[in-house]
């Protein structure tokens, strides 16, 4: 048996997140009945399961790496008709979709996959996956600016702030910094630097967690290597481990407490660029 969910993750309809809306919207259906409950589990092998009355398949899980170019939408449907980033990977046969999102005027590194699980992860603040940015900026920030961002800057749906940030360098008036974020607040980086008083040029993120967008060009895309999908596996559940052991090794005062090394991340490496 397998939450309902979950198991709408696996067979590509989207994250669990997403699979819970479509859920709670009644457009799932096991057995020919509506479901509602989030909690329910079922069995594939024996219960028949339609998303808007179309039977799910159970498909292999994929992974791969976009380098998004500046103009195209991170969803699978505009009805606009705009360039959708989903539009580069055509030749994958799976139903895969954006882990998280780049706005339309935003460039760099997209993972796409059908693993609802891993992208539930990768997207959710509370596993403290990093993401890095390469940002352009009007201006030069200053030593305060560089600051305030990494206490915090708060925006209308809470306080934003980044873990690390630095500068690379200047070209012209403007600046390039690079920012780490772990949050995932919609155009975070643009806001952040908004109430700073310093306009957004240029955004292109770099990295995803041990994923790097390297020397892949813009429009192009690689499946991840095997060990690239064990290092973003590591990375998505670091946090909370590091959490349990903490929990672990708190002793009363004055006990003894020794030191656990913690076991080291798998190394990512990256597969050949494909088209």
């Amino acid at each position: 048996m397998e939450r309902l969910n979950k198991l709408l993750a696996h067979a590509g309809v989207g994250s669990r997140r997403h699979c819970d809306e479509l859920i709670a919207a009644g457009r799932v259906r096991v057995d020919g009945q509506v479901i509602r409950a989030l909690g329910i589990r079922v069995d594939p092998e024996k219960q028949a399961v339609t998303v808007d009355d179309k039977p799910i398949k159970i498909e292999p899980l994929v992974y791969w790496a976009v380098n998004k170019p500046r103009g195209y939408l991170c969803t699978n449907e505009d009805p606009a008709g705009r360039p959708k980033a989903i539009d580069l990977l055509d030749h994958v046969p799976q139903r895969i979709y954006c882990v998280g999102r780049l706005d339309e005027a935003s460039e760099g590194l997209l993972l796409m996959t059908n693993d609802g699980d891993l992208a539930f992860k990768l997207m959710h603040p509370r596993f403290g996956v990093e993401k890095t940015y390469q940002v352009q900026v009007a201006g030069n920030p200053n030593h305060e600016d560089m600051q305030r961002l990494l206490e915090g800057v708060w925006l209308s749906d809470g306080r934003a702030r980044a873990r690390r940030v630095r500068k690379l360098y200047k070209q012209g008036a403007s600046t390039w910094l690079e920012i780490v974020l772990s949050e995932g607040k919609n155009r975070e980086v643009r806001r952040m630097l908004a109430r700073l008083g310093h306009k957004v040029m240029r955004l292109r993120r770099v990295a995803i967690g041990p994923i790097q967008l390297d020397r892949l060009k813009p429009g192009k895309s690689r499946r991840l290597s095997h060990p690239e999908r064990l290092a973003l596996q590591y990375a998505a559940t670091e946090l909370q481990r590091q959490r349990k052991a903490e929990k672990k090794n708190t002793v009363p005062a004055g006990a003894a407490s020794g030191h656990r090394r913690a076991d080291a991340a798998p190394r990512a490496t990256p597969a050949s660029p494909q088209s």
